[in-house]
């Protein structure tokens, strides 16, 4: 530390032995000028802050010090405080003498004499440079996302806004691109949540590649992403990067660590007037829009149409009708209910089982067809709470047909993906069994093609264990899903069912005759049986039973039943056989 005492100081004028030894040891910078603001004293503070030494500076003008970064009115302002009020206090960056800058927190006083003429000003500071580093810094964590560094939410809405002041003044559009990566949860659910987060990585990377500087690129959560695209010229302009955007996340795949991953986008997008005027409007336009790419097939984007709006209300409403139907189910009440479809032999006609098929009743609503509320059941999550009831309510109609006489026949019921997530329901498969005295051979489960390629390992495990156990394994809607023959051979299951989309044209329409053709011989080379859902004609019965299909389930015989008429349907159809 430079020796200032070296250097004769006109301290002691100030207040003798004690104020000089403040001066020089005080912690904070002191510079002292005279009433001509030239430097007369400096402590070693400050030499140690500045590197200059007193000498160096003493008999010098401040302004030696002086950064650059200041306007002159900022100086003009600092001096009339001085002089008007005898004190300013305020932010100011210096030059040390290596030349670098800092920023210092300074405080300059005017000291007046007896006669009340400014005699002396003493300036004190120190080096903020660390607090305006952890300002900066927090500032940053506020604003930006901590895994991909983007822009956070609360960013992005405040850069929204300022796109759409500045482009509702030129006249011009603003465009929101809302993108929800699709199936990424099961990149978390199988592989690890560290995995989940360098993918996020890696897609922020490529969306900000595939933007202008001018855009905003932004993580609000999750794994959705924004873009917002200021000054465009059309909607075109946007379709353009839109599609871009796609092919770069999807055609191209992610490597992380050994792993090869692919993170196909859904896209949903909303034009500034047209599709809002305000930033909560917008977003929750293209939020609509962007569902509506996942229901177009995921993988592609699509542009908000007000249509899809009035779709998106019915579609909140239904999912909340669903959800207090479901909290309102007692032990003797449930808008729910099950009907039975038969299941007939090929080869004898024969009722050899029945498909268990859930029913809504709302009041408000009316009768809502499965295909609407089951779908809605699994976006939202509440698939597992109405899959329980199904299975139970099978299991109690099961013990109802044997105590009405009607024996040899399995009940086959849906497992959803959700249900299958769950290590312990075979255990909750063998208690319900036991709570209606009921043997693993009165029950069938079926799975769909794309649940059965969800997280394979814990599949294959669950499925092993009811096949163990004696429970006949079915795989629905065959052909509709992305399955690997590979794995599919692995899986200890017994029937395919054939999807009614294929039966519905296979008169007319020779690709659905060759699919059901190659479909019932790989069944067989497999040593499966094959069920023809959807049957409706007697023409599609004959076609059928000419490739071989063992079992034919339709209109042709029967809709589905309640439990009352399908335990009378049944009764009739043996009566019938005997005759």
């Amino acid at each position: 530390m430079p020796d200032t005492t070296a250097t004769p100081s006109p301290i002691g004028n100030l207040g003798g032995a004690v104020l000089h030894r403040i001066f020089l040891q005080c912690s904070e910078a002191i510079l002292v000028t005279d009433r001509d603001n030239c430097i007369i004293a400096v402590n070693a503070a400050f030499s140690a802050l500045s590197g200059y030494t007193a000498d160096e500076v003493v008999g010098r003008n401040p302004r030696m010090f002086a950064s650059g970064r200041n306007e002159p009115d900022f100086y003009a302002t600092m001096w009339r405080a001085i002089n008007n009020e005898g004190v300013w206090s305020g932010e100011i960056w210096d030059r040390r003498k290596d030349g670098n800058l800092y920023p210092i927190w300074l405080t300059v006083s005017a000291v007046h004499d007896d006669t009340g003429e400014v005699s002396n000003y003493v300036a004190t500071f120190t080096d903020i440079g660390e607090r305006i580093e952890a300002t900066q810094k927090l500032l940053h964590l506020a604003y930006h996302d901590p895994l991909t560094l983007l822009p956070n939410r609360l960013a992005f809405e405040s850069q929204l806004e300022l796109a759409i002041r500045s482009c509702e003044r030129d006249q011009k559009q603003v465009a929101l691109m809302l993108i929800d990566l699709d199936h990424f949860k099961s990149v978390n659910d199988t592989l690890g949540h560290h995995v989940g987060d360098e993918l996020l990585q890696s897609v922020a990377r490529r969306l900000q590649e595939c933007v202008r500087a001018s855009d905003i690129v932004a993580r609000i959560g999750g794994d959705e992403f924004v873009v917002v695209l200021p000054d465009i010229d059309s909607a075109m302009t946007v379709a353009t990067l839109a599609g871009k955007v796609q092919r770069s996340l999807a055609e191209q795949s992610h490597s992380i660590g050994p792993h090869s991953l692919y993170a196909t986008p859904s896209i949903g997008i909303s034009i500034y007037p047209g599709d809002g005027r305000d930033r909560e409007t917008l977003l929750r336009n293209a939020d609509v829009a962007m569902y509506h790419a996942k229901d177009a097939g995921r993988n592609n984007y699509q542009f908000y149409a007000s249509r899809m709006n009035e779709a998106a209300g019915e579609r909140l409403q239904m999912e909340n009708a669903l959800r207090q139907a479901l909290a309102s189910i007692t032990p003797g009440h449930s808008p729910f209910s099950l009907h039975f479809q038969p299941q007939i032999s090929v080869a004898t006609g024969a009722i050899v089982g029945l498909e268990a098929l859930a029913r809504w009743s709302d009041p408000v609503l009316g009768d809502i067809p499965p295909t609407r509320f089951i779908q809605i059941a699994e976006e939202s999550g509440l698939i597992q709470p109405l899959g329980d009831w199904i299975f139970w309510e099978t299991c109690r109609n099961i013990r109802r047909f044997r105590d009405a006489g009607i024996a040899g026949l399995r009940v086959a019921v849906n497992i959803s993906a959700q249900q299958l997530r769950h290590e312990n329901l075979p255990q909750l498969v063998r208690g319900v069994l036991d709570c209606y005295d009921l043997t693993p051979q009165d029950l069938e489960l079926e799975i769909t093609e794309s649940t059965a390629m969800q997280n394979p390992d814990l599949t294959l495990s669950i499925l092993n264990q009811f096949s163990d156990m004696g429970i006949v394994l079915a795989i629905d809607d065959f052909g509709t899903g992305y399955s690997s023959l590979a794995y599919l051979k692995h899986l200890p299951i017994h029937r395919l069912k054939l999807d009614r989309s294929f039966v519905k044209d296979i008169e007319t329409d020779p690709n659905d005759a060759a699919i059901c053709s190659a479909t019932v011989a790989l069944g067989h080379n497999l040593g499966l049986e094959l069920v023809a859902e959807g049957v409706e004609t007697g023409a599609q019965r004959d076609f059928l039973s000419r490739l071989g299909c063992d079992v034919l389930q339709g209109f042709l015989y029967s809709r589905p039943l309640p439990a009352e008429r399908i335990i009378e349907f049944i009764a009739d159809h043996q009566a019938a056989g005997n005759r």
